[in-house]
């Protein structure tokens, strides 16, 4: 009989300590530190069928030597998909996809497998039996023969049906349910989510098979598991959203392979997801013609311009302290807006209460969205509307200036292709930039209160 040890893990980075220890000193957080009985078979490097295969002899390199070849990337047939991951999925690549439960996480993985043409797929879920799965199929409309199902939580005995079905794409959903018998904690903890990932990872190097993991997210809104988790992995991508929205967005937080700034947007309809390939028509109503407190802005995320409805309401504030909401932007950011708006333009929004509202449940983290907001809530506080067809982009500066941004010849065109008639842009912006090509009307604009003049008169 194998002997036992108690070794204490540390959640949040995956540090190891004998003892159980109160502030962590490779992360330095507190209390992170959990119990979790071990097997010394496991010191012995068995992790699972491919965790004890010999590494091939390997020497030192020049750096000159070494040889690029391009990387083989497999066409999901999922537009958005294929781009967040950089041009589409490389071989012997470890992806991991995270998101809040019922988000949709399973659904997209369940979709995008489905349609593919010539792949083996071998989809493992610890969490749904294989009916769940083939009733959730015949709802999004899926049909694959070479998708093959196998519901497991032991490593070693996914290691056996991979062997057995030789599948081209591996899907793990989720990796918190699995567990290997190496180790003798249970399934989801940081020991064995930690030695089931770096199987799965020489598995998929080694084979240049590809393998999606799925992950759960913990209340904080970051990936469950130790942090060492997201280091295994090749890419991570956050599927995020609200559930009492429609629409879903995929972003990668880290990519090996492609550009980290990508984003991908889908809406959940009853027969799976869709693809949305303008995201502008998207998140615009079309029906804010003569209300207060609506501002169109142009942002922009990776390389992907879209307009979008920014709302503000600003009322006497009922109580002592007035209230400051923001949802979809960062409520730091509004109150420095507001402080500006305050010290710079004269504007007394001490006494009021102000809300925020990015339309669409999504979040945005573009400075160029500064202009917009500010625009938003003078128009809410002086209950006079933004005419129609007027879009802005621009970043706000404490002193009140607008500060020129970045790729504006692609927000100018996105904003002329939706027929905006008029945009307010930085004035820097304007230097070495022909405008006589384009329908829209541009208004430069230096300060803050040249725009407030441009659009209230």
């Amino acid at each position: 009989m194998a002997k036992t040890k108690s070794v204490y893990f540390c959640n949040n980075c995956g540090a190891e300590s004998p003892k159980w220890i109160g502030r962590c000193p490779v992360c330095g957080e507190w209390n992170t530190y959990v119990e979790e009985v071990v097997s010394t078979k496991s010191a012995a490097g068995g992790r699972g069928e491919f965790g004890t295969m010999e590494q091939s002899k390997v020497r030192p390199q020049r750096i000159d030597d070494i040889q690029i070849t391009e990387e083989s990337r497999i066409d999901l047939g999922n537009g958005e998909l294929n781009r967040v991951l950089g041009g589409g999925l490389v071989r012997g690549s470890l992806v991991l996809i995270g998101g809040e439960p019922g988000i949709g996480k399973s659904t997209l993985i369940l979709q995008t497998v489905l349609a593919l043409k010539g792949q083996k797929v071998l989809y493992v879920s610890g969490e749904e039996s294989a009916r769940q799965l083939k009733l959730r199929a015949e709802r999004i409309g899926g049909n694959a023969p070479d998708c093959y199902i196998v519901c497991e939580t032991s490593l070693e005995d996914i290691f056996v049906h991979i062997r057995n079905v030789d599948p081209d794409i591996v899907v793990i959903d989720s990796i918190q349910t699995i567990a290997t018998s190496a180790m003798e904690s249970s399934p989801g903890s940081v020991g064995q989510v930690r030695e089931c990932a770096a199987s799965l990872l020489k598995f998929a190097k080694q084979t240049n098979t590809p393998v999606l993991l799925v992950g759960h997210i913990n209340k904080e809104g970051s990936i469950a598991g130790p942090k060492v988790l997201e280091h295994i992995v090749d890419t991570v991508l956050q599927f995020e959203g609200d559930r009492h929205y429609l629409y879903r967005i995929l972003r990668s937080i880290k990519n090996r392979f492609g550009s980290t700034s990508e984003l991908g947007i889908y809406e959940m309809r009853q027969n799976g997801l869709r693809e949305v390939s303008n995201p502008s028509e998207m998140l615009l109503t079309q029906n804010h013609e003569g209300l207060s407190g609506v501002a169109i802005a142009v942002t922009i995320e990776g390389i992907r311009p879209f307009l979008i409805e920014t709302q503000a309401l600003v009322s006497t504030a009922a109580y002592g302290t007035p209230q400051r909401s923001a949802t979809g932007f960062d409520l730091r950011r509004m109150n420095m807006l507001l402080a500006v708006l305050e010290k710079r333009v004269g504007f007394k929004l001490a006494q009021k209460d102000v809300f925020l509202n990015i339309a669409g449940g999504i979040k945005v983290n573009d400075p160029a969205m500064d202009l917009a907001v500010i625009s938003a809530i003078l128009s809410s506080n002086m209950d006079m509307a933004i005419e129609a067809g007027t879009c802005m982009t621009g970043e706000v500066g404490l002193s009140g200036e607008i500060r020129p941004i970045n790729r504006i010849e692609q927000r100018i065109l996105e904003a002329e292709k939706l027929g905006f008639k008029r945009m307010l842009i930085p004035q820097n912006n304007l230097k070495g930039f022909d405008t006589s090509r384009l329908a829209i009307e541009l208004v430069a604009v230096r300060k803050v209160e040249e725009a407030f003049r441009q659009l209230f008169g």
